[in-house]
């Protein structure tokens, strides 16, 4: 039986406001303001910096702090130019592959409000054959067409204006399917984790971080503010469980727990650390997978060194179809690594020597 069918084991109201929230790098304001209302009702203090990254802190009975990161910011665009017929040319904010883009609808955050522009596509009867190879298709391709007149455009929509997919967020079968997954269903998870989390003996950190789709770079100044004892973040990674792939080639799969991440291509993960992950999730009977992404990266480099070294892990949920318009995880991997953070968390009590 699909989770179509019934109760989830989750909130997922929040899941879906987390996700259908807009937030581009740089511009995270909305879906900020989301996650602090939510921190605030499940941590003793909270605070944002100049980078734009929240922090809910749980006070514990010592002064060894753990931090545990998950970014607020999505994939978007930004308009670098509006053309005299109306229609937008986009900058990319983060990895985006321009062949998922045609056809789609978008949201163009304006001064005056948000508006809807659809992205542009050819029809196939008046393409040539050499039109089928996209392979060199660029993000400075597509076009936005606003549906109005070229005047009407300009006066409504400016050069560096934001643009984000315009997509809701749905359980199909047992799947959370929608836009932003990356990384807002690990936010939802590390919520639900604050939300659960009771007496800690180590003081906890719960961040949102900013930019990490750019660089890593709200990570990078947070890891240097907070200089904590231990780092986990939290990402989503690929999950190549289709057709076309060899097993080696998967990564992760989806429905077979959360991921205790061992390297990606920006950072190979405290081994202490993800002995511990594996002991915990093991005692608890957590479903659990380990993760060797060949390339990309996350905010658990930034964290491992920003302030010094810090000995850090990561745990990932596995996601098909990453940097698309429609990303794909499974209920119960988002239930994995809830659970895992949680008592991670809570049986950590500062006494692990986590030095090489």
């Amino acid at each position: 039986m699909s989770f179509e069918d019934r109760e989830l084991p989750f909130d997922f109201d929040l899941l879906r406001d987390l996700t259908e929230f807009h937030g581009p790098p740089g511009y995270e304001d909305r879906i900020r303001g989301l996650v602090t209302e939510a921190l605030e009702e499940c941590t003793d203090e909270v605070r944002t910096d100049a980078m734009g990254n929240v922090v809910g802190t749980v006070e514990g009975d010592s002064d060894y702090s753990v931090v545990v990161a998950a970014h607020l910011d999505e994939i978007g665009f930004m308009v670098r130019h509006v053309t005299d017929e109306g229609f937008l040319q986009l900058d990319a904010l983060g990895g985006w592959d321009p062949r998922v883009l045609r056809a789609q609808r978008v949201a163009v955050h304006t001064q005056q409000g948000e508006l809807t522009g659809v992205i542009g596509s050819v029809p196939p009867h008046t393409q040539d054959d050499d039109d089928d190879d996209e392979s060199d298709r660029e993000v400075h391709d597509v076009y936005v067409d606003m549906c109005r007149d070229g005047e009407a455009v300009s006066e409504l929509v400016s050069v560096g204006d934001l643009v984000t997919m315009r997509q809701t967020t749905e359980i199909v079968g047992n799947h959370v399917n929608g836009k932003a997954l990356d990384d807002r269903v690990c936010v939802f998870a590390m919520l639900e984790a604050a939300r659960e989390l009771e007496d800690p003996d180590v003081t906890v950190h719960f961040a949102a971080t900013t930019q990490e789709e750019v660089g890593l770079r709200g990570a990078e100044a947070l890891g240097g503010d907070l200089d904590p004892d231990l780092a986990l973040a939290l990402d989503v990674t690929v999950a190549n469980d289709v057709p076309g792939f060899e097993d080696g080639d998967q990564v992760t799969r989806l429905g077979e727990g959360a991921a205790i991440k061992l390297k990606d291509g920006s950072v190979i993960t405290n081994p202490k650390v993800n002995r511990r992950l594996r002991e915990v999730a093991e005692d608890a009977d957590i479903d659990h997978q380990f993760e060797i992404l060949p390339s990309g990266g996350t905010d658990t480099a930034n964290l491992q060194r920003a302030g010094g070294a810090t000995p850090a892990g990561a745990l990932s949920i596995p996601t098909r179809y990453l940097h698309t318009v429609t990303e794909s995880a499974h209920v119960d991997d988002v239930t994995a690594t809830t659970d895992l953070l949680t008592a991670f968390l809570e049986s950590e009590d500062g006494s692990t020597d986590y030095t090489p």
